[in-house]
């Protein structure tokens, strides 16, 4: 599986003074997405709704609102 392209703005256009380290999005080459958040599992796990469930190996992770919005217009429709 490779890293085919960044979805939305570089951390650098969203604001980053080092440009280097914040929320990304990634399309990978088998279709799926990667995303570098800041890792919540252990804040978030128990306010999960009844539907939904976390396997022992995934994590919760977050990304600013400004990350997700930015990606929109990159994210395929089907």
């Amino acid at each position: 599986m490779e890293i085919v392209r960044r979805v939305g703005a570089s951390p650098r256009e969203r604001g980053s003074l080092s440009g280097q380290t914040c929320p990304d999005i990634f399309e990978l080459s088998d279709g799926s997405f990667a995303v570098i958040g800041t890792d919540m599992t252990e804040d978030l796990d128990g306010k999960l709704p009844s539907d939904a469930k976390r396997a022992e190996y995934e994590r919760i992770v977050t990304i600013t609102r400004e990350t997700l919005v930015r990606a929109k217009a990159d994210i395929p429709e089907a």
